[in-house]
């Protein structure tokens, strides 16, 4: 049991360093080929942030482990919103780009109306819905790439390394390495994730929902409390609302194309599927409540509280309950 936690604390190592060292090779390679800012913003590493996440879904999957695919996905949405997001706004509210927000917004709830239906209707992902989650993700990526054209002033540009230019051969080391770290750590965190649960004799959504989830959102954690040490601004809410969607598009994408499920069954609450008297609906309230910053154009301190609370909440009912 020990040699499973401490390997499952390596595959969270392997994804955060991985994930890191991908987006930099993938960055690098973009800009070594003059693509503007905003393609490689939108695109690149948007994706590349995302691939931990794809990676252990699409493992847990391929592994005919859904619960493992689908509590990631549902998670890491939980996650960014409740805890990244709540960390920022109750630490340092901040404006909310309404402008910007908009689209994602509306993609966020229209592929959350999908997934209900998967969920609540179904009761199976087939892969035909997997392959329209997919579509949708190409068509917001595009509309993304268009809208940071339109308006590249809305657009932040990442700071640039202050070290040595990189050569090619070390962006596509890193890219390669990168791509290979994520791959393993997504393996470890799936098996011994797995195995863990069984221990603990908590259902594989638990560890996937909870532990998994948080692991594979580390990278934005972390961003978010630096950036509150060196007294920036606070993580956008729009910027935390588009990682949803690509949790929900791509990430659930990606992991049903390759291997269908059924929705699993971890624990009974009221009866009936937790995950559907509790989880999916947790995973829209927590995206209604940062709505209200489309009109009033920020979120309150208070709000941010709520959230953090909320995710605490959500945690204790997994493990205790």
């Amino acid at each position: 049991m020990i040699v499973s936690v401490l390997l499952f604390a390596v595959g969270f190592l392997l994804l955060i360093k991985g994930g890191d060292w991908f987006v930099d090779g993938a960055t690098g390679l973009a800009r070594r080929f003059h693509l503007p800012d905003i393609i490689v913003g939108a695109t690149v590493v948007s994706i590349g942030t995302t691939l931990p996440e794809v990676m252990v879904s699409a493992t847990g999957a391929m592994l005919g482990q859904g619960a493992m695919a689908y509590g990631n996905a549902i998670g890491s949405i939980i996650c960014n919103t409740a805890l990244i997001a709540g960390i920022s706004v109750a630490f340092n509210p901040g404006p909310a780009n309404a402008k910007t927000m908009k689209m994602p917004v509306i993609f966020f709830f229209s592929s959350a109306a999908l997934y209900c239906v998967a969920a609540y209707l179904l009761g199976e992902f087939p892969r035909w819905m997997g392959l329209v989650m997919l579509a949708i993700f190409v068509v917001y990526l595009i509309l993304n790439v268009r809208q940071g054209l339109k308006h590249p002033d809305e657009v932040e540009e990442e700071d640039e390394s202050d070290g040595k230019p990189r050569t090619l051969l070390m962006e596509l080391v890193l890219l390669v390495v990168g791509a290979a770290l994520i791959a393993v750590g997504a393996d470890l965190l799936v098996e011994h994730g797995t195995i863990i649960a069984q221990f603990l004799g908590v259902p594989e959504t638990v560890i996937a929902l909870t532990f998994v989830a948080l692991g594979t959102s580390l990278p934005e954690l972390v961003t978010t409390i630096t950036s509150l040490k060196k007294g920036h601004a606070s993580l956008g809410i729009g910027n935390v609302i588009g990682a949803n969607v690509f949790n929900l598009v791509l990430v659930s994408g990606v992991a049903v194309t390759l291997a269908p499920f059924e929705v699993p069954v971890g624990k009974l609450l009221l009866g009936r599927n937790a995950s559907l008297v509790l989880d999916i609906p947790l995973m829209l309230i927590v995206m209604l409540l940062c709505v209200p910053a489309l009109t009033r154009k920020k979120l309150e301190r208070w709000q941010g509280i709520l959230l953090l609370c909320i995710y605490a909440a959500f945690c204790l009912f997994q493990f205790f309950v």
